[in-house]
């Protein structure tokens, strides 16, 4: 999924923090090393070395890397759009999905909102719209815990922990409690379009909203929360 997609948040990818990225015995191989011991990527298309090893220094823009890589005739690194019309490195880095951390960026001066961070080797990050109309929740057993690093939400069969970074993502949290929509939790919240249905989406991708079967709609929402809201 492109990042963007609103006009307004922005996705981020990083390496979880601790993989190192390191040329390997074999011409042309990488081993990344991390939580879950050594993993090699068998000669990679020299797109996908500069883009692991960007992705090690901190979060970067899928579009931003792709961007950077000049053509080899230029001296540069070949770029990704080669290997199938930019689809190459979405591609490689979705099957590193448990050595990569997923940001949830916005548009404004103030840092991301949230970062889903793999705890399980077999994480996979399936980011993809929530339908408008369809009831979720918290998952049953979510715990949260304050750290030196802020809110970090937990659930007992997730393969993702959500680090929240600003209160906006509280707020979606707190909506979570209830059964709620997309659309009703865009309409109570008072955050820019598409930013509520965003953070629902990773939130879903990590564990932390699951499809509320069997469940009773929340209680009619007053007013819209949030600074430029009122109760």
């Amino acid at each position: 999924m492109p990042d963007d997609v609103d006009g307004c948040t922005v996705d981020l990818w990083s390496l979880v923090e601790g993989v190192v990225v390191e040329s390997g015995d074999l011409e042309g191989e990488l081993v990344l090393t991390g939580p879950w011991g050594s993993e090699r990527v068998s000669a990679p298309h020299p797109a996908l070395e500069e883009a692991l090893r960007r992705l090690e220094l901190g979060p970067v823009r899928l579009a931003n890397l792709e961007a950077g890589l000049e053509p080899e005739e230029n001296g540069g690194r070949a770029p990704a759009a080669d290997q199938g019309d930019g689809h190459y490195l979405l591609l490689h880095l979705e099957r590193l999905s448990h050595l990569i951390v997923r940001t949830l960026g916005i548009d404004d001066l103030s840092g991301p909102l949230l970062s889903a961070l793999p705890v399980s080797p077999v994480a996979h990050f399936a980011l993809a719209p929530l339908p408008g109309r369809e009831l979720v929740r918290l998952p049953g057993g979510v715990s949260f815990s304050v750290g030196r690093d802020g809110v970090s939400v937990q659930a007992p069969d997730a393969s993702y922990r959500v680090q929240v970074h600003r209160p906006e993502v509280v707020w979606v949290l707190g909506l979570l409690v209830w059964p709620v929509t997309p659309d009703q939790a865009s309409a109570a919240l008072a955050l820019p379009a598409g930013v509520t249905e965003r953070i629902l989406d990773y939130l879903a991708a990590a564990g932390m909203a699951t499809k509320a079967e069997g469940d009773r709609p929340r209680p009619q929402i007053l007013g819209r929360a949030g600074p430029r809201g009122s109760a």
